[in-house]
């Protein structure tokens, strides 16, 4: 009788096992042969071209010192500077591809490197976030957290990944501007492939909002103004709790498809939406509130050390699995509630920055223009 369990139970694992990293990764597709051709663009070779990578000379590359005793072909070129208040194009791809994965080290002021993505020659862009928001390390330079999901990865000490898949039809057009008043310095790599993109494929889109702080009961907007047949498939959001206490008690509420003054869906906490429960554990150590760091596939979070009266903290969604989809139009809202006496809500006006991530069919609408240089930059 134990016999016929195991073999059962282990029948049952073989069947059922490997659905999950097929859904999840595609590596029950990995070994099919597909009409693509691989590229990469990076410093040491900005247009992607088959056999050019490499070949910055000790009179063009911004290592040439390093490599003046090996010369050409000895990591000339790894990485590029972008003056302040210049916007250097990181990449333009033509023709029909996707890209696959993103891999950037910046080393300035994450909220002022405003990054930009165009498809097939719209003139408004279809991604708009600063570069740590958009990967996930919104809190800027030395305060990177560790993420091991399967949309970005932060990997040690700032290694920051992208692999949301992004196609494009005609081309494609990737920006950097750098707003700070010190010189910025960017090592990349954007890895595409050459191939034809599905008929029902549609756009990448990321946007990125912030408010601080926020006025006195106002819901904070995530998204707002989209038109279009899609479906969302994340959220960023860093929060700055600017009072003592619990601080994620807000709903999260998606207005799709006509909705008005209910949403469709609507949650129950924010910790919730982002997959925790109990204020992540929240307790006091010395005097000071700690929680219990987590980084998932799907979910994640993560508090950072902060000297100050601010607590500061990131989380991460990705409705990969469960993407919400609309047909017409969509707004994502989130509250920001914590408790005060007699087991009351207390609404707060904490510091709220986020980044949507989501696919539709193009043309977009124009997003809104990003906040004035001094309320983007985090503040000690």
């Amino acid at each position: 009788m134990k016999a016929n369990c195991l073999t059962l139970t282990l029948l049952l694992l073989t069947f059922f096992m490997p659905l999950a990293p097929a859904q999840t990764t595609d590596m029950g597709q990995i070994y099919r042969i597909k009409d693509a051709e691989t590229r990469s663009i990076s410093p040491e070779n900005f247009t992607g071209e088959k056999g050019k990578g490499g070949m910055a000379t000790l009179e063009q590359g911004t290592a040439a010192k390093a490599a003046r005793e090996l010369g050409q072909g000895w990591k000339v070129n790894p990485y590029i500077h972008i003056e302040p208040g210049k916007t250097f194009t990181l990449g333009e791809i033509t023709g029909s591809g996707v890209i696959n994965h993103i891999w950037m080290t910046p080393v300035g002021d994450y909220r002022l490197m405003i990054l930009r993505f165009y498809w097939d020659g719209e003139a408004e862009p279809s991604v708009v976030a600063p570069a740590g928001d958009f990967f996930g390390a919104g809190w800027g330079m030395g305060n990177e957290p560790r993420i091991t999901s399967l949309a970005l990865c932060v990997n040690p000490r700032s290694g920051l990944n992208s692999y949301w898949q992004m196609p494009f039809r005609k081309g494609c057009r990737i920006t950097m501007e750098n707003l700070a008043e010190k010189t910025a310095t960017i090592y990349y790599q954007i890895d595409y492939s050459l191939e034809t993109v599905p008929d029902n494929a549609a756009c990448f889109h990321a946007q990125f909002r912030r408010v601080n702080p926020l006025p006195s009961k106002e819901v904070y907007t995530i998204l707002d103004g989209v038109k279009g047949t899609g479906q969302y498939v994340g959220t960023y959001l860093t929060h700055g709790a600017n009072s003592d206490g619990w601080w994620g008690e807000g709903e999260i509420k998606f207005f799709m498809d006509g909705d008005t003054e209910f949403p469709t869906i609507c949650g129950t906490g924010e910790e919730d939406y982002f997959c925790g429960s109990y204020g992540y554990n929240e307790h006091k150590e010395k005097g000071k509130w700690v929680y219990e760091n987590f980084t998932s596939p799907y979910t994640g979070f993560h508090q950072i050390p902060y000297k100050g009266e601010q607590r500061r903290f990131g989380q991460y969604r990705w409705h990969i699995q469960d993407p919400v989809r609309f047909k017409s139009d969509l707004r994502v809202t989130i509250q920001s509630i914590g408790w005060q006496s007699e087991g009351r809500y207390l609404p707060l006006q904490d510091d709220l920055g986020s980044v949507a991530y989501w696919y539709q069919t193009e043309p977009h609408n124009p997003f809104p223009a990003l906040p004035e240089k001094d309320k983007l930059v985090i503040k000690d």
